[in-house]
């Protein structure tokens, strides 16, 4: 009679290579939460990315891909915040506006209006305000400035910064006591911009600000006199937030 075989044991419970399958799994788990609360979520985006596989993909619930206030290019592409895209409106408004203006009383050649990262830049052609080698506002500039005052005392910009910078060519100053150099004459024809607009348009002089360049900050070469008149200027910069 032959000898029976020990029938082999089984062991109870999950088999051993399971615990290293565990760590393992624990161990992604925890790097892919680390990662996560390294990132920062926009709700908005998530919001849309979800609502993208919803309905037709048949991933989640759901009878449409996109909900019908929102679409998924806004949720990813809108990156500015509810102020930014207030303010960036205001100023494409503003732009609008002063153009319009300069159009209609045939300043739009001697003054150029930039919306810029900054801000948005009236750039006056010196010949626009002043005389020649002199820093005294024509009259018939104080009107073109009290229409940029009433728009700058608006709601939406009476808390912009304004900055008034005066430019010159690099023609020295003759036959000027007043006016020296062209430092002086730099300096003078924006402060009596400043001045002009805190004392008889009422811009809030804690706002503003004059400052002069002489010929050191050009726009163009001083190579020609066609040059020199560019560089001739007085820049207003309404400073964005």
């Amino acid at each position: 009679m032959g000898r029976k075989k020990k029938q082999e044991e089984t062991k109870e419970g999950a088999p051993e290579w399971m615990a290293t399958y565990g760590d393992m799994v624990t161990l992604l788990l925890c790097f892919f939460v680390l990662l996560f609360s390294m990132s920062s979520v926009d709700a908005q985006k998530f919001q849309s990315i979800v609502q993208s596989f919803s309905g037709s993909l048949g991933f989640l619930e759901g009878g449409k891909t996109l909900s019908e206030e929102q679409y998924i290019d806004r949720g990813l592409k809108d990156d500015k915040s509810t102020n930014e895209r207030k303010e960036l409106e205001n100023f494409s408004n503003l732009e609008k506006e002063i153009k319009k203006y300069l159009k209609d009383n045939k300043l739009d050649q001697d003054v150029k209006v930039v919306n810029e990262n900054s801000g948005l830049l009236l750039s006056f052609q010196d010949n626009v305000l002043f005389s020649s080698g002199k820093a005294e506002l024509k009259s018939k500039s104080k009107t073109t400035l009290r229409y940029i005052s009433e728009l700058l005392n608006k709601e939406e910009f009476n808390n912009k910064f304004i900055s008034i910078e005066g430019h010159t060519d690099n023609d020295p100053i003759k036959y000027s006591s007043k006016y020296p150099t062209n430092w002086e004459l730099s300096v003078g024809r924006s402060s009596n911009v400043v001045r002009f607009l805190v004392e008889e348009t009422g811009i809030n002089p804690e706002r503003i600000s004059a400052s002069g360049y002489s010929e050191y900050h050009p726009v163009v070469p001083n190579t020609s006199n066609e040059n020199k008149a560019k560089n001739r200027r007085v820049d207003i910069l309404i400073q964005k937030n």
